[in-house]
């Protein structure tokens, strides 16, 4: 899960600080910390642990903002807690930072939490974590393992042995999911190996067959597994009494085998080289294939705006038409929105207090160990943040662009400082709203929509998640996630059967079936802090069947809505018969027709993917969030903020589901009417691979929309000026000049 920009030899870092006094200790309360920042707080981490503690080594892991609490950032900020209220007075805000770090002897993980006092940061707590208990893994440790491999001697060996060099040898590190053959205290990755032929060829193209286990603390290969093979079918199948009988595994079980035992023989299978075909994606590659040509008949299409962008950014502020927020980079959610309030009419109405990507978990669906253990959680594991690309002007953000660079903790302290990691930019979306009058003499309006943009791509060793948060003129928000990239693939033997759990792309190659699962993080504020989730299903009107006095033409149905009460009910199920969807409402604001609450409706029913894996499995338990569409809980805030993560605040290697995640979150009889709400949305989409998708993924869409309901008075977007573009003109004049005249805009 590693990306090249992010490699501490090649990455911009920080390695001093340099702090001023007398300035004020931030310029808004959510900003994150400052590369300085974060080599300031390393300084005083290392001086402490140094005077106060055993530990002879400190392996940075995470260094980030710890927020204040909410009422003190809406005080600071002039945002009241209901709408048409006065602020609440401001009170102090102590900026402070939380830290999470390795003992690079022992691998011991600590957490410590600082506050600065001045211009110094001051050590407030410092926490040994339980046993077993592990941080996230940090880009350098993802890249150190193919160092690893590649120095490991049973490695070349078996290499060797299907026709692989040492310098061929590459790893894709990823957290070990689950293994409880291993002791929880080592700190695991597994290595998905790969050759590549050449510098810059697509190494997934040929994958190895065997699966090393890496201590990333001693630096060593500590076990190596070999997946089975398939085969036909004998007299009887391992997969029989599920009706997939067609073929079977050359191991007696999809159970991993003991430590001690020969793991080549536990696989009851011989070796398989990997395939020698090239699948690039290089231009420069692409073009010495005999036979290949690059599309030659596509004109410019340029983004132009003459006149500059409708934005401003003030630091992390960002200000568009109506919308007002807080665009921050996190190390692990990636982008993080905060305070978004839109401007109706003068009235400054709060919608989101944060919004963000709390988690997300892609489960591969072939049963024989090891791919059970390729389960990855992408933001809890790795970073969605650190695994951020630099994004390039006019290739992966087109038209004029603002970038907000980001920053995170090396290893040993720095700060390394990922360039244009947020794109901000305006898109044309299509037609806002039009109606034309058709009687004869009667007039038309069109009006065009525009969206703000707010981007960040992310690789996460194979595959790339393109997030798009999206503002629209009609009070509209909207969060699509694009995904693209390589295929996570395995090894396909020349005779060997295709396996029912995947599909084979080209000679040699199998994708696994496998999921991508999202939680969405949403803290709400909908005209102010204490809101409730209300469900809504549509049904045909109750009791009233077809030619009955109330039901004559059997024609009618209405609308059931319910609001979620209690803790014990926030897991909610979506019901496509009924057409069910949840709105965040504001029980103390009223719409003046509708007589219903100020509310945003959530409308995602075509990113609702269920879990395949089975309750009870290992997948359900560490990524409980995915087993429901939506969850409602109270936050509560402490030391440490408020409720966070999902599946808990350290998620790698767990084997369970964590005390501090979402399924304990809502149990009991916390009320959940007019309160501090979180809502966690769950999205994903089950990917069945097709050769379509080979060597590279065409972008496949998810979105997620919040729909202002009851909220505004009238559509908010009747005061955008109608459609009028100079620079449109027709593609063909002369034929277009004869067959409609030069038709124009009306406006």
């Amino acid at each position: 899960m590693s990306v090249s920009h992010t490699a501490p030899s090649t990455a911009t870092a920080v390695q001093s600080s340099e702090h001023a006094s007398n300035g004020p200790a931030f310029k808004h309360p959510l900003d994150p910390l400052t590369p300085d920042e974060i080599v300031a707080v390393s300084h005083s981490v290392r001086r402490y642990v140094a005077e106060k503690t055993e530990v002879k080594a400190v392996r940075f892991i995470t260094s980030y903002l710890l927020p204040p609490p909410k009422k003190a950032v809406l005080a600071y900020l002039g945002i009241p807690l209901q709408s048409g209220e006065k602020p609440e007075p401001a009170t102090e805000i102590v900026r402070k930072a939380e830290v999470d770090f390795v003992d690079a002897v022992t691998g011991d993980a600590y957490n410590t939490i600082l506050s600065l006092n001045g211009p110094e940061w001051v050590v407030d707590s410092l926490e040994k974590l339980p046993e077993g208990v592990q941080p996230q893994i940090s880009v350098e440790e993802l890249l150190l393992c193919e160092e690893i491999i590649r120095a490991d001697e049973k490695v070349k060996q078996l290499a060797a042995e299907v026709g692989v060099k040492p310098e061929q040898l590459h790893a894709d590190g990823w957290a070990i999911g689950h293994d409880p053959r291993f002791p929880t205290r080592q700190r695991i990755q597994q290595a998905l190996l790969f050759a590549r032929w050449s510098r810059h060829e697509n190494l997934y193209a040929h994958p190895l067959d065997f699966v090393p286990v890496v201590d990333s603390v001693a630096r060593k290969v500590i076990h190596i597994d070999f997946p089975p093979t398939y085969k036909p079918k004998a007299e009887k199948s391992l997969f029989e009494c599920a009706g997939v009988a067609t073929v079977d595994i050359t191991a007696p079980t999809t159970a991993p085998p003991p430590l001690d035992s020969d793991p080549l023989e536990a696989s009851g299978r011989k070796r398989v080289p990997p395939p020698k075909e090239s699948y690039d994606f290089l231009p420069d590659l692409l073009a010495q294939k005999e036979g290949f040509k690059f599309r030659d008949d596509l004109k410019p299409l340029h983004v132009v705006q003459p006149e500059g962008v409708s934005f401003k950014v003030d630091g992390h502020v960002l200000e568009w038409q109506k919308w007002k927020m807080h665009v921050a980079f996190h190390h692990r959610e990636g982008i993080a929105l905060s305070t978004i309030t839109y401007n109706d009419d003068g009235n400054i109405r709060p919608i989101f207090y944060r919004l963000s990507l709390s988690e997300m978990v892609v489960p591969y669906a072939s049963p024989d160990h090891p791919h059970p253990r390729k389960h990855a959680f992408d933001v809890g594991e790795y970073g969605m943040g650190t695994m951020a690309n630099e994004l390039t002007l006019g290739c992966d953000c087109l038209g004029q662009i603002h970038y907000l660079p980001g920053a995170y903790v090396a290893h040993d302290g720095s700060a390394v400082i990922v360039k244009n990691v947020i794109c901000i930019h305006e898109e044309d979306a299509g037609l806002l709203w039009k109606h034309t009058d058709f009687r004869v003499g009667g007039r038309a309006q069109a009006v065009r929509s525009r969206r703000l943009v707010i981007q960040q791509i992310c690789t996460l060793a194979n595959y790339e998640y393109i997030f798009n948060y999206m503002f629209y003129q009609d009070g509209n928000i909207e969060l699509e996630v694009r995904l693209t990239g390589i295929l996570q693939v395995y090894v396909q033997g020349q005779d060997e059967p295709n396996s029912p759990f995947g599909t084979t792309l080209a000679p040699g190659i199998n994708a696994h079936y496998h999921q991508h699962i999202f939680s969405v993080r949403v803290d709400p504020m909908v005209d102010g802090l204490q809101n409730s989730v209300v469900e809504t299903d549509v049904l045909p009107l109750p009791n009233a069947p077809l030619g009955s006095p109330a039901n004559h033409s059997g024609n009618a149905f209405i609308t059931r809505s319910t609001p979620i009460a209690r803790a014990e009910d926030g897991a909610r199920d979506y019901d496509y018969a009924t057409d069910r969807r949840w709105s965040i409402v504001n029980p103390k604001t009223v719409h003046p027709s509708s007589k219903r609450n100020a509310a945003y409706t959530i409308m995602g029913k075509g990113a609702t993917a269920p879990l395949m894996a089975l309750d009870g499995s290992i997948v359900a338990k560490r990524a409980p969030f995915a087993r429901k569409p939506l969850w409602v809980v109270k936050d509560v805030e402490g030391p440490k903020g408020g409720r966070m993560w999902p599946s808990g605040k350290y998620v790698p290697q767990t084997r369970d589901t964590p005390a501090d995640a979402l399924p304990n979150w809502a149990k009991g009889d916390d009320n959940l009417l007019d309160e501090d709400l979180l809502v966690y949305i769950t999205m994903g989409i089950t990917h069945i691979p097709r050769p379509e998708d080979w060597p590279v993924m065409p972008v496949e869409h998810l979105r997620l929309l919040f729909r202002p309901t009851n909220f505004f008075t009238v559509n908010p977007s009747m005061d955008v000026a109608g459609a009028n573009d100079s620079k449109s003109c027709p593609a063909f004049p002369a034929a277009t000049d004869a067959a409609t005249g030069g038709a124009t805009c009306a406006h």
